[in-house]
C-alpha cells in the first residue's frame, strides 16, 4: 500500500512530543516536510524529514496528502482552511478553532473538496478514560446520575507561554477544557444546560487559569473541573450511578512516556500501575461489592489508525469535525454562563 505523506505545521509541544513520535510508528503514514524554524529539533527525531520555512511550500507539494497542524489556536481556522483548499485531508491539534462559526465553515469546505478534518482529541484514548467508558457503556453502574471529571495542575507561577497570553483561545479552557468536554459529550452526547463559572484565579494571571462546568442532562449532571492551583488532587474521575460508584485516582501515562522519548509499542506503553486502578462499587440489597477494576490500555496510536482507514477506506474519522464543534460551541456557551452569571441553554 502507497503511504500517505505527511507534512506537519509547527514543532512545538504538540508537534514535538505527541504527532511526530505517534505518526512515525503508524504503517501507513510517513513524514515527508516539517514546517519549523528549528531543523536541528526536528532532525534529533525524524533524521531523514525534510524541514521547510514556510506554510505554503507544504501546500503547494502535489506529493503530500495530509496536513498535521500543532501551531496555536489562532491559526487553526486559516491554515486548516488552507490546507483543503490546496486539496489536502487535515488534522487539527485540539481546540479545533476559536469559534464554532469558523469550525461549520471548514466542515463545509471539507466536503466540497472531499476531503477530510479531523481534530486530535488524543485523550478519548487516555487509559482511564477508555475505562470510565467501559464501566458506563456496560451498565454495571446503572442508570447514571453524576459524572465529574478534574484536570487539575499546581502551577502557580505564571510563564510567558503562548497559551497564558492575552490572546485569542490561549487559556485553560480551550486548552483542558476541550479535552474534558469532549470525553464527555463522547459518553453522553449534547446537554440540555450548560453552566459556567471561568476566571484567572493566580496574581498575574491575564488568561483564565480555573473553570467548573456543570453540564444538565435530565437527571444526570456533569461536572467538569480544572485549576492550576491543586498541590495534593482528589480523583481524576467520580461515576455515581443506581447501582454502584466508580472512583479513578491517577493520570494516563501516555504523556509523561512520549516526553520520556517512548512511543507506542514500548512494554509499558498505555499501561497503568496497579496503585491507580479504579474502584468499583456496587450494591445489591444489602450486599455492598468493592473490586479494583484494571485499568485498559491507553492507545493514541488508535487516533492515526482511524486516519489512516478515513483516508483509504472511506470509513468514518476517529474523531469528526462535527464532534469538534460542538465541544467549541459548549466552550463558547461557558464562556456565555460564566459572564452573564446564569445557566444557559444549549441552542
Amino acid at each position: 500500500m502507497k503511504k500517505i505523506k505527511v507534512g506537519i505545521i509547527g514543532f512545538g509541544l504538540s508537534g514535538h512530543t505527541f504527532h511526530a513520535p505517534i505518526i512515525q510508528t503508524i504503517k501507513g503514514l510517513e513524514i515527508s516536510k516539517i514546517v519549523s524554524s528549528n531543523a536541528q529539533k526536528v532532525h534529533e527525531i525524524c533524521p531523514h524529514v525534510e524541514v521547510v520555512a514556510e506554510v505554503e511550500q507544504l501546500f503547494s507539494d502535489p506529493d503530500i496528502d495530509l496536513v498535521v497542524i500543532t501551531t496555536p489556536n489562532t491559526t487553526h481556522y486559516p491554515y486548516a482552511k488552507q490546507a483543503l483548499l490546496s486539496g489536502k485531508h487535515v488534522v487539527v491539534e485540539k481546540p479545533f478553532v476559536n469559534h464554532s462559526q469558523e469550525a461549520e465553515d471548514l466542515i463545509r469546505i471539507a466536503a466540497e473538496q472531499n476531503k477530510i478534518v479531523s481534530v486530535f482529541q488524543n485523550r478519548r484514548w487516555d487509559n482511564d478514560f477508555l475505562t470510565v467508558k467501559e464501566c458506563v457503556e456496560s451498565g454495571v453502574m446503572g442508570e447514571i446520575y453524576s459524572y465529574e471529571a478534574h484536570y487539575d495542575r499546581f502551577r502557580p507561577e505564571v510563564t510567558h507561554r503562548w497559551r497564558e497570553q492575552n490572546i485569542e483561545g490561549s487559556g485553560m479552557l480551550y486548552d483542558l477544557g476541550s479535552h474534558l468536554i469532549d470525553q464527555a459529550l463522547h459518553l453522553f452526547g449534547l446537554p440540555e444546560t450548560i453552566y459556567g463559572d471561568v476566571f484567572a484565579q493566580r496574581e498575574n494571571s491575564v488568561v483564565d487559569d480555573y473553570f467548573h462546568i456543570v453540564l444538565g442532562y435530565e437527571r444526570l449532571r456533569v461536572i467538569l473541573h480544572s485549576s492550576s492551583i491543586v498541590k495534593n488532587g482528589g480523583p481524576k474521575f467520580q461515576i455515581h450511578g443506581s447501582k454502584g460508584s466508580f472512583i479513578k485516582y491517577g493520570l494516563d501515562s501516555q504523556e509523561g512516556l512520549l516526553r520520556q522519548g517512548k512511543a507506542p509499542g514500548d512494554a509499558l506503553w498505555g499501561k497503568d500501575q496497579a496503585e491507580y486502578y479504579g474502584e468499583l462499587t456496587v450494591g445489591v440489597g444489602d450486599l455492598v461489592l468493592k473490586g479494583k477494576v484494571e485499568t485498559a490500555t491507553g492507545s493514541y496510536e488508535a487516533y492515526y489508525e482511524g486516519i489512516v482507514e478515513a483516508i483509504v477506506d472511506n470509513k468514518p474519522v476517529p474523531v469528526s469535525a462535527t464532534d469538534a464543534m460542538h465541544t467549541i460551541k459548549v466552550i463558547e456557551l461557558v464562556k456565555k454562563s460564566s459572564q452573564e452569571k446564569r445557566v444557559v441553554f444549549f441552542q
